[in-house]
């Protein structure tokens, strides 16, 4: 490990991940799942549904289309985290198979800035929800220096990596859950008759808006089944291939389904888009708006914690050379120069989903062209060392992945609701063809099934 560390010149925490290392059981990793998705900003996901007091779809669509793209993520997560959890090799890294050690930059930055984009906006969402706790506590109106102060938190915690958001998954997640169904309760005990005309007996549509959603659905997680092996290089050997799909499935179904149904709810029944505001509206009591404020901080930090520090924080180490702390710190700092407070407006719901749509619609091909290298053309077959090596069979980029990448996202922009599949089925096949029929990934056949053809 210490003569890959020297020939690679990377720092410690871009090395591969002995078996003796990996600390996350399968209760764990299904709580690092819950906790990510419960957290407002897939809340605000669901109040996009209502705009203006009509909702696009009902909520049988919202169901369906839900299951469709939770289904489709929990396969894609357990194909695109298999080298990450045989190898313990992290996404960056993962990415030199196809694009190079040079060209694996770019694509690792096209998965780290819309991390640092959520990371910032869940803070803003965490820092919103804390000021609410300071406004009837302390008196203080002060939402700048609650962001602030969740940023300063957040950066700590992070500095643990791992050990640290097992933990804070572990006990956040649970309680987290507990707070949303007391807001459930609330929302269809008191305002069932509203959210039944406004939203549940809606007409809704199955035409473009609703794959329209399926996609925003599933590039709201895009970027995160993209660095599958960020999180599968913790999870502790033996475990199947299909029994980690439900180890996604079954926590993103139940987090889904809960918070798309109260950011609906929230926004039939106050007309308020931001969660972090609407949930103190409805409940309209002191106390409990602290205890419930509470927990969307809460919230915040574990999601930001397993899905929006870890991969920019890789990216920023990969580059730099600056180890795991320094990177994690200077997270926090771009997080919070991405101007939050912008995209939680009301006037910015729709945006914000333009947004996942439009930085997904280069993802999708990212994660074609992993699924393609992987199983197809190298079988499965990947020498490890080789990733670690600058002047390797894996020196410079790969012209056929970066092409094949940009005319995967340059096909999606053409009906950008449905970005993400159309990238990834175009880059998929364009980077077959380009590897094979092309001199553009001629340096990059060794190894693969095209190797042997010439």
């Amino acid at each position: 490990m210490a003569e890959m560390e020297h020939e690679s010149g990377l720092d410690t925490s871009l090395l591969p991940k002995k078996e003796s290392e990996r600390k996350l059981g399968k209760l764990a990793y299904m709580s690092l799942w819950l906790g990510d998705g419960v957290n407002l900003g897939n809340m605000t996901l669901g109040s996009s549904l209502v705009v203006a007091g009509v909702a696009m779809m009902n909520i049988y669509q919202t169901f369906v289309a839900a299951a469709i793209a939770i289904s489709i993520i929990s396969i894609i997560f357990s194909l695109n985290d298999r080298l990450g959890y045989k190898s313990g090799i992290p996404y960056v890294v993962h990415l030199r198979m196809s694009f190079g050690v040079k060209g694996s930059i770019v694509s690792s930055l096209l998965r780290g800035i819309p991390a640092l984009v959520w990371y910032g906006f869940q803070s803003w969402i965490g820092a919103t929800a804390l000021n609410e706790i300071s406004k009837i506590v302390l008196g203080i109106d002060q939402p700048f220096v609650m962001f602030v102060i969740l940023q300063v938190v957040q950066i700590g915690l992070s500095l643990y990596g791992f050990h640290a958001i097992k933990w804070v998954e572990s006990v956040i997640s649970t309680v987290i859950m507990l707070a949303l169904v007391y807001v459930l309760f609330l929302l269809i005990t008191e305002h069932s008759a509203q959210i039944s005309t406004t939203w549940v007996h809606a007409e809704g549509t199955w035409g473009i808006e609703f794959w329209g959603f399926i996609m925003a659905f599933m590039g709201n997680y895009a970027a995160i089944f993209l660095s599958a092996a960020d999180y599968s290089r913790e999870l502790r050997p033996g475990i199947g291939n299909g029994e980690r799909s439900m180890l996604y499935f079954f926590p993103i179904i139940l987090a889904y389904g809960t918070v798309l149904c109260i950011g609906a709810m929230l926004a039939s029944v106050t007309g308020v888009s931001n969660p972090a505001k609407a949930i103190p509206i409805l409940v309209n009591n002191p106390a409990i708006s602290v205890f419930i404020s509470a927990f969307i901080v809460m919230g915040a930090i574990a999601v930001n914690m397993v899905a929006n520090i870890v991969p920019p924080t890789y990216v920023i180490t990969l580059l730099t050379k600056m180890n795991y702390k320094a990177a994690v710190t200077l997270s926090g700092i771009l997080a919070a120069c991405t101007f939050p407070w912008v995209l939680v407006q009301d006037s910015s719901a729709v945006g914000l989903t333009y947004f996942i749509l439009i930085y997904s619609a280069f993802l999708g091909p990212i994660v074609a062209i992993l699924l393609i290298e992987y199983y197809i053309l190298r079988q499965q077959k990947v020498d490890i060392d080789e990733l670690y090596r600058p002047d390797g069979e894996f020196a410079g980029y790969n012209k056929a992945a970066i092409v094949a990448m940009l005319i995967g996202a340059a096909a999606a922009f053409v009906k950008v609701e449905l970005a993400w599949v159309i990238g990834l089925v175009v880059a998929g096949i364009a980077y077959y063809i380009l590897m094979g029929q092309t001199e553009m990934g001629a340096v990059f056949r060794k190894g693969t099934i095209f190797e042997k053809k010439e």
